[in-house]
């Protein structure tokens, strides 16, 4: 998605945990029907591991008639994960691809050289309105991958494991947590997962992955007598081991991995570890080079003049 149109976050209050590095307090736009809070990227923090982008959408219910609109729109050097919580988007792109996604599945769309999707609410989901909530992160590429072919894979949620015991329900949604594995294929060193906690329940942060972030999805948890509310990130300090408790029923998500192969330039929805290859893009995007969405062929979203995320 790149309907987003706020500025960095911003850091979030002190604390005293020294497993803690920073907090992050995102950035949130209403958009009218539901709310966007952006956690990456942050003027202090422009990424964890691979993460370059983490959207939390929603919760939001839409009205008979109505449903989420995001017009075709580019992508190159980056694969966009997407996670619901509750409703269902319908994934369009140049690929051919028409996949919906659902509560607890996972979609993974590699840009490569460059790819256009759309993500919309099905005409027959519009007729009473119904719900909407999840997340929307983006990976970077490694550099000498970042112009292969794009790509699509969806893994239903039986698809994916999910990991129970002593109050707490993880699904490993990509990479490899608590012993468990997902399925999807990142080609880079990432993990992603959705934990499911009842108050008083605790799980560990493992230090498996060298870069690691919480974020608090739902809820209110401690973490080394620290409180944190919904809509806070937690970056950690590599190695540190770290456990959190729920103080209420929450849900939290985990990502993370390994820093990436140096910097990237992020402009709209083009990253790239060259700038000139984002300035590439933008001329394929104006000069329509990019192709069309089969099914979504009539509408798409400009160029921008001055792009949310500048980087």
């Amino acid at each position: 998605m790149s309907f987003f149109p706020g500025n960095d976050p911003e850091a979030g209050d002190p604390f005293t945990c020294n497993a803690l590095e920073m907090v992050i307090v995102p950035r949130s736009v209403d958009l009218g029907d539901f709310a966007v809070r952006r956690a990456l990227p942050h003027v202090k923090r422009r990424t964890v591991g691979p993460f370059v982008f983490f959207d939390h959408f929603g919760p939001a219910e839409f009205k008979a008639g109505r449903g989420l609109d995001v017009r075709p729109h580019p992508h190159i050097g980056l694969s966009t994960l997407t996670y619901l919580y509750d409703g269902e988007i319908i994934h369009r792109d140049t690929l051919g691809m028409n996949a919906a996604i659902r509560p607890g599945e996972v979609n993974w769309m590699t840009a490569g050289r460059g790819i256009v999707h759309s993500e919309r609410t099905a005409p027959d989901h519009r007729v009473d309105g119904e719900p909407l909530h999840g997340l929307q992160l983006w990976v970077a590429m490694l550099a000498k991958d970042e112009e292969n072919d794009p790509g699509f894979a969806h893994h239903g949620g039986d698809d994916l494991p999910v990991v129970n015991g002593e109050g707490k329900s993880a699904r490993i949604v990509a990479g490899k947590m608590f012993g468990a594995t997902s399925p999807l294929k990142t080609n880079i060193d990432a993990v992603c997962a959705d934990i499911a906690l009842e108050a008083g329940a605790v799980v560990p942060i493992e230090t498996e992955y060298e870069e690691r972030a919480l974020y608090v999805s739902s809820g209110e948890i401690d973490v080394a007598g620290d409180r944190f509310g919904a809509g806070k990130m937690l970056i950690f300090r590599p190695g540190d081991a770290i456990s959190v408790k729920a103080l209420t029923p929450a849900r939290i998500a985990i990502v993370g991995g390994a820093p990436l192969d140096g910097p990237r330039h992020v402009w709209w929805n083009f990253v790239s570890s060259r700038r000139e290859r984002i300035e590439q893009a933008k001329e394929e995007w104006k000069n329509g080079y990019f192709g069309k969405v089969p099914g979504d062929e009539i509408e798409f979203i400009p160029l921008p003049e001055k792009p949310s995320t500048v980087a």
